[in-house]
């Protein structure tokens, strides 16, 4: 989702689809989303003292709440750190309370990983001195969250009732960070936005991965930046982890979810240039078919199809001659 682009009117299928909310959005009736929601967050455990939500692998709608992005919560002698923030005040109110219950402790540390709604927006469930983000998401969230809230409002409806945009009053720079007994390893990078923040816990040997590492959901491409996403995966695959927590999918030793992210960039970039090169227009683009191996990834059609209108302009202004008046 661009935060630039979640302007409050026309929300069109097309427009939808765009951005990542959901094709349905926008035939909705608003009778539909009016009821009062709750989350149901069912934690997983990933090593002793951590756990995940998995978010639904699916586009944002009016069903899920927006909840489709992973969302950890580590215990510390200090309290609960969390890693993202889910895509609501109502999600960060449930948070919180699960927080607590599995360790006992209020919330100590909000990191946010980057700025795209369903990470981020729920932490204005947070004391502004609790959530810590990048220089570049503190500057982005004030110059677009407005934009970005009021998107996901039209489309999720009433669970985003009493959601604001975050203001975090801590900057999490590049290095270590150490909270109680746990040492996190903050690498900002870049690439799935301006600004991707990762963590590497060193106690549990997690590698927070944020949205630059997809695994079995095709990834989102609307900010995306290909080449230095690329170097981004390379300095991930160099860290010595033991398990990785993806933005979106299942949590795993090794690094195939990097090796598929890899994969999934380099497979539009091909198809997308190839369609340029052969003069098809966006539909005809859209219609390639994509390789096999992409049929186990959930929404892979629908994010290739996003993909497409977010990259095909760029290599036609990057590309076509321009013409003097």
């Amino acid at each position: 989702m661009r935060a630039a682009d979640l302007l409050p009117a026309g929300a069109t299928r097309r427009r939808c689809l765009a951005l990542g909310l959901g094709a349905a959005a926008a035939i909705l009736p608003a009778a539909s989303r009016a009821a009062p929601r709750r989350y149901a967050l069912e934690p997983v455990p990933v090593a002793e003292g951590a756990w995940t939500i998995y978010g639904a692998a699916e586009p944002i709608t009016a069903q899920n709440g927006g909840a489709i992005a992973n969302v950890s919560i580590l215990d510390t002698r200090e309290g609960a750190v969390l890693i993202d923030a889910g895509p609501s005040h109502r999600y960060g109110e449930a948070l919180e309370a699960l927080a607590r219950s599995l360790t006992g402790k209020p919330v100590a540390r909000v990191f946010l990983t980057h700025l795209h709604a369903d990470h981020s927006l729920g932490a204005s469930a947070f004391a502004p001195e609790t959530v810590w983000a990048g220089a570049w998401l503190q500057s982005d969230l004030k110059r677009f969250g407005n934009d970005l809230a009021s998107g996901m409002y039209r489309v999720a409806g009433d669970w985003m009732r009493g959601t604001g945009v975050p203001a975090p009053a801590r900057e999490a720079r590049e290095g270590v960070e150490e909270v109680g007994e746990r040492r996190f390893r903050l690498l900002r990078l870049a690439g799935h936005t301006a600004e991707d923040l990762c963590l590497f816990e060193e106690r549990s040997g997690l590698l927070f991965a944020g949205d630059l590492v997809f695994l079995d959901r095709a990834p989102t491409t609307p900010d995306a930046d290909l080449p230095r996403w690329r170097a981004a995966l390379d300095t991930l695959a160099g860290v010595g982890h033991g398990r990785l927590v993806p933005g979106h999918g299942p949590t795993e030793a090794g690094r195939r979810g990097i090796d598929q992210t890899l994969a999934w960039l380099d497979m539009i970039d091909g198809r997308i240039a190839s369609g340029f090169e052969r003069g098809l227009d966006v539909t005809e683009t859209m219609a390639l078919p994509l390789p096999g191996w992409t049929e186990g990834v959930a929404v892979a059609r629908y994010e290739y199809a996003r993909s497409v209108m977010h990259l095909l302009p760029r290599i036609e202004g990057a590309r076509l001659p321009l013409l003097d008046a």
